[in-house]
């Protein structure tokens, strides 16, 4: 007498559709959640570097490279920088827009490399006035005769500057300088000349200027940069605050 094996329960098409996406969702959602973290440490690793050594709070955007790959091979194939608190350096009310490209990053120091870099700076004229101090009460641009024109000493005197590049260095050219129809005083026009130059001509990763505007509402640079090294952050030792 035989016996007969029973047959074996068939899976329906349903539920094996149902399986399938049920796996699918949560491979998504791992991807997701991993990328996500990835994207995290690379912010983080990145907006602490560029800001220490940009010396302002930045927002940061990537290109479309997918940070999990970023977070396993270290490079980024590029990356937008905005200045959050309208303050660059020693210079108020200074907006700066930057694009690096092709960085490569050092997991181990939260440091790298940068490959090359643009950035645009826009300085407006209440900013420029906040920046010079107390001597300076107004400020007004021309595009026309590209010139800026500083009230000093409440408006009873007006000193003329035109600013040029040179070299890759902003350079800040007096005009002319008078109160009431008198030259005045050399002291006094070199100490704002010389603090408008300073602001305009410390820029950070290897950034030169290039080209250099002025418009009716103030003055725009044009930077350009070349490979250089992105430090890494550290707390006054010789190890880094985090690794990236």
């Amino acid at each position: 007498m035989s016996t007969q094996t029973p047959p074996r329960p068939k899976i329906g098409r349903r539920t094996l559709v149902i399986a399938v996406a049920v796996v699918a969702a949560l491979l998504v959602a791992a991807i997701a959640g991993t990328e996500a973290y990835a994207r995290h440490q690379v912010s983080r690793c990145i907006s602490s570097s560029f800001e220490q050594q940009m010396g302002s709070s930045i927002d940061v955007s990537f290109g479309p490279k997918p940070m999990l790959l970023t977070y396993l091979d270290g490079k980024v194939g590029s990356v937008n920088i905005d200045s959050e608190d309208n303050k660059f350096g020693p210079a108020v009310g200074m907006v700066v827009h930057a694009e690096f490209s092709d960085i490569e990053l050092d997991k181990n120091t939260g440091g790298g490399t940068i490959g090359s870099s643009r950035a645009e700076v826009t300085w407006d004229n209440d900013g420029i006035r906040q920046t010079l101090g107390g001597m300076v009460s107004g400020v007004t641009s021309s595009a026309s005769d590209k010139t800026l024109t500083l009230d000093v000493l409440g408006g009873l005197a007006q000193l003329q500057v035109v600013p040029s590049v040179r070299n890759g260095n902003v350079s800040i050219e007096t005009k002319s300088a008078q109160l009431l129809g008198i030259g005045l005083p050399t002291d006094l026009v070199q100490g704002i000349v010389e603090t408008f130059t300073q602001s305009l001509q410390s820029y950070p990763l290897g950034l030169q200027a290039k080209d250099l505007q002025v418009t009716d509402d103030g003055i725009i640079v044009h930077l350009e940069g070349g490979r250089t090294t992105l430090e890494s952050t550290t707390n006054g030792t010789d190890q880094a605050q985090f690794t990236c």
